[in-house]
């Protein structure tokens, strides 16, 4: 099982529904009206959260990105393990 980093915009949307999605993250004034880093433990975890926003949202004013590489640092000797997620695709109703 791999984790998956992404990152979530959000824009056309108003405060109040801003206020109750369910991930922390800082509001933007311009372009975009939300960011957020989110964490997911599998790609069907990723999905299931897609569809809660867009329930939340009520409509598809986000793009949910995964972040496509990573670097992991093992051990005291430094060695690093790279992770390329080529299967993911950027999520955007």
């Amino acid at each position: 099982m791999r984790k998956i980093e992404a990152i979530l915009l959000v824009w056309g949307v108003r405060d109040e529904v801003l206020e109750k999605l369910p991930v922390e993250g800082y509001w933007l004034y311009g372009e975009y009206d939300f960011i957020a880093k989110v964490e997911f433990r599998d790609e069907f975890e990723m999905e299931q959260f897609s569809s809660q926003l867009r329930r939340a949202i009520k409509g598809g004013t986000f793009k949910l990105m995964p972040v496509t590489l990573s670097a992991v640092k093992n051990g005291a000797e430094g060695s690093e393990t790279v992770s390329v997620l080529e299967s993911l695709k950027v999520s955007a109703p």
